[in-house]
């Protein structure tokens, strides 16, 4: 995934379901019967408006100009015992961590997470029943068919939280897209100034024996991110969906545990539920130290939290990082 303005995580649409046909109240009549029974046929079932997780997808670009979606009302029910013809059903696909809330209520709906998850959005109205149906011994001529169902309309928010086994967190500069380049295919955007990445970018490491994990390069945070400086919310929802946070911070920094203790409070601010994945912390761009300043900093660094002292640049812990990522992922 690289940098691209047709990136898009966040749509707003109207949504109307059809509206389900109408019974027919209709009686037999032919050459031979002037008056026959009753023979009104059913209406069709309104169109849904469905959502459907597609893995080929990874943005809601080609739902950003698609303010309103109608689907279309069923057909009217007809003599002979005829069904209206359903209306036809909207699918919307969506990539694979796509979450449906209510806008008015901010509500979740639902969440699509697996290739082929179809979930009804807005359920059309259903049929309405033909007096054929409410025939009896005592009323052969019943002039009485049922309501069809109203559709159902509404705006809804898509919103997407990438999907991955590790997502990785920092401050700009940490390092986060030059490890996504190192560990997987990936080709970040790789430059010496904040917010070089402005999307999620998604990489594929492979592990031993033919295994693999999904890395996610999460664009950096700043202090103050949960109340929306920076890029802010619009990239903490990202982390939500990752089983294993990886923090990152630089050799380098004037000090490290005070900027993973800034890292991890404003995850808490957002969403303190953030906190309860497993964490691993990786001090980058160690080639630019000897061993004897790490064990100066070994001191110092939280305790609570295993961690590996990694190079990018220099090839250095990698592997290590690798191993204790995947033992972490299993165990999560």
């Amino acid at each position: 995934m690289a940098d691209s303005p047709n990136f898009i995580d966040y749509v707003k649409i109207f949504c109307r379901s059809g509206a389900g046909g109408k019974g027919s109240m209709h009686f037999h009549r032919d050459i031979l019967t002037s008056k026959g029974g009753p023979d009104g046929g059913d209406g069709g079932r309104g169109g849904h408006i469905i959502v459907r997780g597609n893995v080929q997808m990874w943005t809601l670009l080609h739902l950003k100009y698609t303010k309103h979606v109608h689907a279309i009302e069923g057909t009217n029910g007809a003599g002979l015992r005829m069904t209206g013809a359903d209306g036809p059903d909207i699918i919307l696909d969506v990539p694979l961590g796509t979450v449906v809330k209510d806008a008015e209520s901010e509500e979740i709906l639902f969440e699509i997470t697996e290739n082929g998850q179809s979930e009804i959005l807005m359920k059309g109205g259903h049929g309405g029943k033909g007096n054929w149906n409410y025939r009896t011994a005592t009323n052969q001529s019943p002039t009485y068919v049922s309501p069809n169902g109203e559709c159902k309309e509404g705006w809804v928010i898509l919103e997407l939280k990438v999907l991955a086994d590790v997502g990785l967190v920092g401050f700009p500069n940490a390092g986060k897209s030059t490890l996504l380049s190192v560990i997987s295919a990936a080709k970040p955007k790789i430059a010496d100034y904040p917010f070089t990445t402005l999307i999620p970018n998604l990489g594929i490491v492979n592990y031993r024996d033919g295994k693999s994990f999904v890395v996610a390069d999460i664009p950096g945070i700043i202090e103050g991110a949960h109340e929306g400086r920076g890029l802010g919310l619009r990239f903490l929802r990202h982390i939500e969906r990752n089983a294993v946070l990886l923090f990152m911070v630089p050799a380098d920094a004037d000090d490290i545990k005070k900027q993973y203790e800034i890292l991890v409070n404003e995850l808490e601010m957002y969403n303190e539920e953030l906190l309860d994945k497993p964490r691993l912390l990786a001090i980058t761009k160690c080639d630019l130290i000897d061993d004897e300043l790490k064990k100066l900093l070994k001191v110092d660094l939280p305790k609570k939290i295993p961690h590996v002292f990694i190079s990018s640049v220099a090839q250095m812990g990698i592997t290590e990082l690798k191993d204790k990522l995947w033992k972490i992922l299993n165990e999560a």
